[in-house]
């Protein structure tokens, strides 16, 4: 059981744990030990997760979540599988607790009275210059 906020605790049957070779340097320890950890959470199926946080949870992990509604989180930070397995429970914990946050809806402002005028007087500026270009009649 992961608990997350006080309201939402992700269940042991939602995550499975999946140990996995390691890419990278390591020598010969690298061939045989899985350390790096696969966590997977059934966020699409979960009970606890409101829709809300679902869609943002969704919308935050990105390539993260597969087709089926689930989120993945690959962890091979160090050569202990029991401290990436740690890693991986934190990251999913810390995106479930950003998803949980409502964004603040952004009010439209409008523009200042001084800054209609100043863009007015640009545009007005500026056609000046180009009503001054075209061909000059030469009095020869």
């Amino acid at each position: 059981m992961l608990r997350i906020t006080d309201q939402i605790v992700i269940e042991d049957w939602e995550l499975t744990e999946q140990f996995i070779r390691s890419s990278g340097p390591g020598g010969q320890n690298v061939n045989k030990v899985s350390t790096a950890v696969e966590l997977r959470y059934e966020a699409e199926r979960s009970p606890n997760l409101p829709d809300p946080v679902k869609r943002r949870l969704k919308r935050l992990a990105g390539r993260r979540w597969t087709k089926e509604g689930a989120l993945v989180i690959q962890v091979e930070d160090t050569r202990s599988q029991a401290r990436n397995r740690e890693i991986a429970r934190e990251r999913l914990a810390e995106l479930v607790r950003r998803a949980t946050e409502k964004p603040k809806r952004r009010i439209p402002t409008r523009p200042t009275l001084g800054a209609k005028k100043r863009r007015l007087k640009a545009k007005k500026v500026r056609g000046e210059v180009k009503a001054m270009r075209g061909k000059v009649d030469g009095e020869e």
